[in-house]
């Protein structure tokens, strides 16, 4: 017996993995890499907050539990984006710095 062609894959945007270095993203068949240091605002917050990404459109990413939006190019090329949000502590104004 023959299995048919499988479907197209729907599962959408996951986090593959979490570690002391930063997070893998999979969206369709790519698997892009952030960074603590490029992408601080995931370095000291929850799993769970972390777990829950939306793909709101192909190529945009969306953290809602922390309020962080970041579009497929500025994850693959962190240098052209040179203003990065630095984290503070609840409570505090977010600060944008110059790397």
């Amino acid at each position: 017996m023959k299995s048919g062609a499988l479907g197209k894959i729907t599962s959408g945007v996951e986090i593959a993995n979490i570690s002391s270095h930063g997070i893998w993203l999979l969206s369709e068949n790519q698997e892009l890499f952030l960074s603590y240091d490029d992408f601080p605002w995931f370095k000291d917050v929850t799993i769970q907050q972390i777990l829950n990404v939306k793909e709101p459109t192909p190529g945009h990413f969306y953290w809602p539990d922390l309020d962080v939006d970041l579009s497929m190019e500025s994850i693959e090329h962190p240098e052209r984006f040179p203003l990065k949000a630095r984290a503070m502590d609840r409570g505090q104004k977010s600060e944008v710095r110059k790397r």
